[in-house]
């Protein structure tokens, strides 16, 4: 059965040209298919991103996928630089007059022990997952007062949960779920409704964007692995689905694999336990390497390139699929390929 299509409260699904939806980090990954169910559902739709040629694709795979290919705008922007969200409404407002819909999507991933991480990577962490998306918030509000719109929050599990070597990423995602249910608490009356949603593992092909610090070889074979797993993660297009069907419900939050909802159960009933099995888990995380001789920080799309044998890529073999799928890395040849032998 098909979804039903979004409209604004009181307006017909099939009046005017449908709402408008500005999906941040909408050029790859779990971004690129929430904007396709929005696209499916009757919206239009404007998708930023970093790289040009990252967006420029994802313009042309979402833009193939619609009936419509005036209902998809593109526009290169660094959600964290100054002047980013006042640039955005514009763009958004000069192509379609309004915006219903946004979903703070935009994010980015440090992968490693606390002690090869500094100050800089927390920053860097709050500044993507935080502070850039309660700009865009903040510039948006009149509009989404004006439609009665819905704010959508792409935390993760990471912020109700905090998980070892992912301390940065854990810092800024705390930060960004108090902010989405703060902005549900307040904006209710005013008829914006905010769906915090929080996602455990997905196959969206990010461990391949991923940034690695330590011994990034070893620390991106666990972080890899767990991601692309069946059972521990769940299918990207999946994931999107639900996000926008909670979205459209106006739920307040939606809590996305039965991996995630299991540890935010287990921490809040018995959190010294849960601690403790968290501390257990760090002692199996690789070790950190001496400082002097710490290697750059990696993405994970280098980091792969350190194996000599097949067994990773095999344990990936889904989450590759999927960035490849869902525009994140041009297609993988195989390890030794790559390397040349």
């Amino acid at each position: 059965m098909p979804h039903a299509r979004i409209s604004r409260d009181g307006e017909s699904p099939t009046a005017g040209q449908g709402p408008v939806a500005l999906v941040t980090g909408g050029s790859r990954g779990l971004g690129l298919l929430i904007a396709r169910e929005l696209l499916a559902r009757g919206c239009r739709v404007l998708v930023c991103g970093r790289d040009q040629d990252n967006l420029s694709a994802a313009r042309a795979l979402l833009r193939a996928g619609t009936r419509d290919p005036d209902h998809v705008e593109a526009l290169t922007c660094d959600v964290t630089e100054p002047g980013a969200a006042e640039r955005l409404l514009g763009a958004v407002h000069e192509r379609f007059g309004r915006l219903d819909v946004l979903v703070n999507n935009a994010g980015t991933i440090q992968v490693g022990p606390v002690e090869a991480m500094d100050e800089q990577a927390f920053r860097d962490a709050v500044e993507t997952l935080c502070f850039a998306p309660l700009r865009l918030t903040l510039a948006a509000l009149p509009d989404l007062r004006e439609a009665r719109g819905r704010l959508v929050n792409i935390t993760s599990i990471g912020g109700q949960v905090a998980a070892p070597h992912l301390l940065p990423y854990t810092v800024g995602k705390f930060a960004a779920t108090g902010l989405s249910q703060g902005l549900r608490a307040e904006l209710a009356a005013q008829g914006v409704s905010v769906t915090t949603v929080v996602p455990g593992l997905m196959r969206t092909g990010s461990h391949q964007a991923a940034l690695f610090r330590g011994d990034s070889r070893r620390e991106y074979a666990w972080f890899a692995t767990a991601a692309c797993l069946p059972g521990l993660s769940m299918s990207a297009e999946r994931a999107a689905r639900a996000i926008v069907d909670a979205a459209q419900a106006r739920r307040p939050q939606l809590v996305l694999t039965p991996a995630a909802k299991a540890m935010v159960k287990f921490h809040a009933l018995a959190p010294a336990t849960a601690q403790r099995a968290l501390s257990l888990t760090a002692r199996l995380l690789p070790d950190a390497a001496d400082p002097e001789q710490l290697p750059p920080e990696q993405p994970g799309a280098e980091a792969r390139l350190q194996f000599g044998t097949g067994l990773v890529d095999r344990l990936t073999a889904l989450g590759d699929r999927a960035a490849v799928r869902l525009n994140q890395v041009p297609p993988f040849r195989s390890t030794h390929e790559e390397r040349g032998a």
